[in-house]
């Protein structure tokens, strides 16, 4: 098929996509890569530049619908972008001295890692105690709409966060995946918030790091606009439509959602990256 033919079914493949990235935080790059290498056959490195731009839609076309319903904490994610964007800038220069299927194992890898941690929290933790002295200092404790009225939150170990986000950036731009896997993780699991609050946070910031390491694909050649339109329309597309079903969505389907994905797409690399078919 000419790449002319495939754009009705990428298009199609990025809204699903949008759809479940914008529920769980994840910007739908983790789909989209192993789509469009290993569905399509499109080289990993085009791939991922393609998958840059799609999560940098994804962010401009959910978290504007989460942030006018209070979801998002936008002080936490205004001050963990300064963790992600460098490391955005560092795995873009790293890239091009990777093979393909390093990559594609690198990427199963954490995505398993990311299923484990979703399926063993099954609910919204409550934690007990005062949050962190960063968190009071940058005033980060929030709350969040509910059924019953706004529920609050209290936020934990700031630095080690931050840390994570560091390696979020590196990972958003040596996999497309606009970190957001990291992202939900670090989140939800080391600085305590809720799962709703950090899906959210994580689809508030991942445009920002995409498009940190998306200049850098561009420079090099690595962004195909034949490729990237197609996937950008059909993830606008999708998130808009996770936009509107995240309110009333229940925590515990959207992690068996989270960690099913998960588990099928890092397989799927893990397999192709090892046998050389990346």
């Amino acid at each position: 098929m000419t790449q002319l033919q495939l754009t009705g079914p990428v298009a199609l493949g990025g809204i699903g996509a949008g759809l479940i990235g914008s529920l769980t935080g994840l910007g739908g790059g983790f789909i989209l890569v192993p789509l469009l290498t290993l569905g399509f056959g499109f080289d990993i490195r085009y791939a991922v530049g393609a998958s840059l731009i799609a999560v940098i839609a994804t962010s401009s076309g959910s978290a504007a619908a989460y942030v006018r319903q209070g979801f998002p904490n936008i002080r936490i994610g205004m001050l963990l972008e300064i963790g992600t964007t460098i490391g955005a800038l560092l795995g873009a220069f790293l890239a091009p001295l990777l093979p393909g299927s390093s990559i594609g194992i690198l990427f199963g890898l954490v995505l398993l890692h990311s299923a484990y941690h979703a399926i063993r929290a099954r609910e919204d933790r409550v934690v007990q105690g005062g949050s962190d002295r960063f968190a009071r200092y940058f005033q980060l404790d929030g709350s969040y709409p509910a059924k019953d009225g706004p529920v609050t939150y209290r936020v934990y170990h700031v630095a080690r966060g931050l840390i994570l986000m560091l390696i979020a950036g590196i990972l958003s731009a040596l996999l497309g995946i606009g970190s957001g896997i990291v992202k939900v993780l670090a989140l939800d699991r080391v600085m305590g918030l809720p799962f709703k609050v950090s899906t959210t946070t994580s689809n508030f910031m991942i445009g920002v790091t995409a498009a940190a390491s998306a200049g850098v694909y561009f420079s090099r050649g690595y962004i195909d606009p034949g490729l990237a339109m197609p996937v950008t329309l059909g993830v606008l597309a999708g998130a808009f439509v996770g936009g509107r079903i995240l309110p009333g969505a229940r925590t515990p389907r959207l992690r068996t959602l989270f960690a099913s994905v998960l588990v099928a797409v890092a397989g799927y690399m893990i397999y192709n990256g090892a046998t050389g078919r990346l």
